[in-house]
């Protein structure tokens, strides 16, 4: 993945907040996250050695604040650290709002992709893991650098955004990139239908070229629903990526699915999610390159799992979370069943 390397973007931020014209007068909003795991898993796990890891570290600074009755400017920055990696930039946005109907960010957003992309921190989650269908059709915290517009319009919420696009590489979920790599920009849209104050469904598209001669495309279509009261949530999520190839190669396709209920119930929160996901692409996977072009070994998989989680809230601010995940390969009888459990914060 090609990291957006933290002292320029860091220096890039900085530069978008100094040019907002009211952010002297604005109140600042200084919060954060922190989130350690335990994992162990079966013999056949990515997780055979009891582990602890998978740190995960945020800090979010924001403002806005009133130009005019009827226009406000803002900001956001957030950084994210993931295990031993350095930290990078989560989002680093100048915003401007004209009313409820339309909000522009310029810099860098979260992608409004799905229901998952954009709450997917230690805190917002019933579960530890993120499920299939959304770390393998994309790349996990898919961000981009270019123009989000979003927005309510009467019985609509919408969101729009257009930037350097997603880069071809080993998989989707590699394609984070902060350049663009051909003369395509990458764009897409999300349009959210609320039903009622507890449901609502909703749909997301993106397309852009993946390749740097701009010769291949790569599509991403989504659709989510979700409904929740005081106590329960259930949510489920589609996703579908598909991928051009060169000629002689068929396209790709790589898609999967998750449904999710979660219950508050006092200090408990239990959990239960079920996911697949499958994927069929001739020419990505590991050996692919791009200078000099070469074909990598495939992508070919088709595996489902059951999770079941429970948090436990010690406080407002603090949770422990408990997971257990039964994978399952078709086709194969493997012993990767993971346990997991995560300690998480915030302030």
């Amino acid at each position: 993945m090609r990291r957006l390397s933290f002292l320029p973007a860091a220096l890039a931020a900085a530069a978008v907040v100094a040019l907002l014209p009211a952010a002297a007068s604005a109140q600042v909003r200084l919060s954060g996250y922190l989130a350690a795991e335990y994992l162990q898993g079966q013999s056949q796990s990515a997780w055979s050695v009891p582990t602890f890891g998978n740190v995960q570290a945020g800090l979010i600074l924001s403002s806005g604040s009133s130009a005019s009755a009827s226009t406000s400017l803002g900001y956001k920055l957030e950084i994210r650290s993931r295990g031993l990696a350095a930290p990078e930039i989560e989002q680093a946005w100048a915003g401007f709002s004209w009313s409820a109907y339309a909000q522009a960010r310029v810099g860098v957003y979260l992608v409004p992709f799905g229901r998952y992309n954009a709450a997917a921190r230690p805190y917002e989650t019933f579960l530890i893991d993120e499920p299939y269908g959304t770390t393998d059709t994309r790349p996990r915290s898919w961000r981009d650098i270019g123009v989000m517009v979003e927005g309510d319009v009467k019985f609509l919420k919408y969101a729009a955004f257009i930037g350097n696009g997603l880069a071809e590489a080993d998989s989707p979920a590699e394609g984070q990139s902060w350049r663009d790599n051909n003369v395509d920009k990458g764009w897409g849209w999300r349009l959210a239908l609320p039903i009622s104050s507890e449901l609502d469904v909703a749909v997301s598209y993106y397309q852009g070229d993946q390749d740097g001669a701009g010769e291949r495309g790569l599509r991403i279509y989504g659709a989510d629903a979700g409904w929740a009261t005081q106590n329960i949530l259930a949510q489920a999520e589609y996703t579908r990526t598909d991928i051009d190839n060169p000629a002689g190669f068929e396209a790709g396709r790589i898609e999967g699915w998750y449904v999710l209920l979660g219950l508050s119930l006092g200090s408990f929160r239990p959990a239960a999610s079920y996911q697949t996901s499958k994927a069929d692409d001739v020419f990505h996977g590991p050996g692919w390159a791009a200078d000099p072009p070469a074909a990598g070994e495939g992508l070919s998989w088709n595996h489902s799992r059951w999770t079941m989680g429970l948090a436990y809230v010690l406080s407002a601010n603090i949770q422990i979370k408990l997971e257990y995940d039964w994978q399952k390969e078709k086709g194969a009888a493997l012993k990767d069943n993971v346990l997991r459990v995560q300690a998480a914060a915030q302030f």
